[in-house]
C-alpha cells in the first residue's frame, strides 16, 4: 500500500514525497479509566496510516484522500473547517501549529492506510500524529514529539469535534514494538513494560454492532463517577478523583453511596489495581496471569460498569474453555466494537474460523476478525 500512496503523489504533484507511517493502536487493559485519572496499558499496532508529503511552494494544502478516492485544496492563509468530514482531521492539525506561530506552508499529501474504520482501533490519531509529525519533519520545526501530542489530541477536539482523551495519541506517537505503554493519565508519565508476543498474537473480533447507547452511557458514567469523587471528598478532602480511592475507602462508606454510583466507582478503583497487577504480569512474562485480568477487566465492565452489550459478552464467553485464548475483554467505549484477544500463535487459524462461525449462527452477523502485532509508533519511513 505504501508504494501505491508514493506512485499516486508522484503522479499527482510531480515530485519525490517524504513518507510518513502512524500506527492505530489498542488498549491491553485500563478501560475507562483515563477520564478519571487513573492509568491505561495502549500499544501501537501495525494497522497504520501512510502520509506521503512534500511542500510545493504555495499558500496551498492540496490533498487526496486514496482510500476514499477524494481531492480537495485549502488556503493556508484562512484555514478553517470544512464540509468535508475526512479534512478536518488534517486542518485541524495545520490551524493547532498555526496557532502555536507556526508558519505551515503550502505543501502536498496522499494519505491512506489499512485501520479498519469504526472497530475502535484510533484511525483518527493515527491520521492527527502522522501529520504532525510529517510537517514537523519537513518544515524543521524541531517540536518535541509530547507537544505534537498534544497538538494532535486539541486537532480532534477544535476540528473533528471529539473531547477525546490523550491516550489514543500518545499510542499512536509513543508505540514501541514488543512492548505496551503504562501512561498515567494524571501526570502523563510513562513506563514501556515488555510484551513477548513471539507465541502469540492479537485477535480483535468487530462484533460489527454500535449500539445508540453509547455516547449517552458514557456522558453518563462520568457524571456517575463524579458523584463518587464527590462523596468521599467529604471524608477525604486529599481526593481528587477516583485515582486516588482505595477498596478500603469504598467499602467504608458503602451505605452512603447510591448503589449504581458505588458499582461505578468500584469498577474504576479495581480496574486500577488490575493494570499495576498486570504490568507486573508482563515484567516476569506471565502471560497466563496477564490473560486472567483481561477476563475480570471485562467483568467489571459487564456486570458493574455496564457498558458491555450481548455481542461482546458472547464473544468473550465463547473464549472461556479456549486453551489457545489467554485473556479476552471487550475493548473501547463498550455498547459494541470489538473484543480484544490474546491468542496462541499456531492457533489463529482455528481460533478466527470458530469465532465467526459461533457469532453466525448466534446472531446471524458476520464478524471481523483483525489479527494484530505490536510496532513503533510514527515514525518516517523515506526520507
Amino acid at each position: 500500500m505504501v508504494q501505491e500512496i508514493i506512485i499516486q503523489f508522484r503522479a499527482r504533484f510531480k515530485q519525490e514525497p517524504v513518507v510518513v507511517r502512524s500506527p492505530g493502536r489498542v488498549n491491553l487493559i485500563g478501560e475507562h479509566t483515563d477520564y478519571n485519572e487513573g492509568f491505561v496499558l495502549p500499544a501501537a499496532i501495525n494497522k497504520e496510516i501512510y502520509f506521503a508529503l512534500a511542500p510545493n511552494q504555495s499558500n496551498m494544502f492540496r490533498v487526496y484522500a486514496y482510500d476514499l478516492q477524494q481531492a480537495a485544496e485549502f488556503d493556508l492563509r484562512q484555514v478553517q473547517r470544512s464540509e468535508l468530514s475526512w479534512a478536518n482531521y488534517l486542518l485541524g492539525v495545520i490551524a493547532q501549529l498555526q496557532q502555536a506561530g507556526y508558519e505551515v506552508k503550502g505543501f502536498d499529501l496522499v494519505y491512506g492506510g489499512n485501520i479498519p474504520i469504526g472497530a475502535g482501533l484510533s484511525s483518527s490519531a493515527a491520521v492527527e500524529c502522522g501529520l504532525a509529525f510529517g510537517l514537523n519533519h519537513v518544515f524543521g520545526y524541531a517540536i518535541p514529539k509530547f507537544d505534537l501530542v498534544k497538538m494532535a489530541q486539541m486537532a480532534e477536539h477544535t476540528y473533528a469535534g471529539v473531547r477525546c482523551g490523550i491516550m489514543d495519541q500518545f499510542a499512536s506517537m509513543y508505540g514501541r514494538q514488543q512492548h505496551a505503554v503504562k501512561l498515567d493519565c494524571r501526570s502523563l508519565e510513562f513506563d514501556y513494560y515488555p510484551l513477548d508476543m513471539a507465541d502469540y498474537r492479537i485477535v480483535l473480533c468487530d462484533t460489527q454492532v454500535k449500539h445508540s447507547l453509547a455516547s449517552s452511557e458514557y456522558n453518563t458514567r462520568r457524571q456517575e463517577c463524579e458523584a463518587g469523587v464527590t462523596l468521599l471528598q467529604r471524608h477525604y478532602p486529599q481526593v481528587h478523583s477516583l485515582r486516588d480511592v482505595t477498596v478500603a475507602m469504598l467499602e467504608q462508606h458503602q451505605e452512603e453511596f447510591n448503589p449504581v454510583v458505588y458499582k461505578r466507582c468500584s469498577y474504576v478503583v479495581h480496574e486500577n489495581i488490575r493494570l499495576e497487577e498486570s504490568c507486573q504480569a508482563l515484567e516476569q512474562g506471565d502471560m497466563h496471569a496477564f490473560g486472567e485480568k483481561m477476563y475480570a477487566s471485562h467483568h467489571g465492565l459487564q456486570h458493574d460498569y455496564e457498558v458491555s452489550c450481548p455481542e461482546l459478552d458472547f464473544l468473550v464467553d465463547q473464549t472461556s474453555d479456549m486453551e489457545e485464548v489467554m485473556g479476552a475483554r471487550m475493548m473501547g467505549g463498550g455498547f459494541g466494537g470489538c473484543t480484544i484477544n490474546l491468542v496462541k500463535l499456531d492457533a489463529l487459524q482455528a481460533f478466527t474460523q470458530n469465532m465467526e462461525e459461533a457469532y453466525k449462527l448466534r446472531f446471524g452477523i458476520s464478524l471481523r476478525t483483525y489479527v494484530a502485532e505490536i510496532v513503533d509508533g510514527t515514525s518516517l519511513v523515506q526520507a
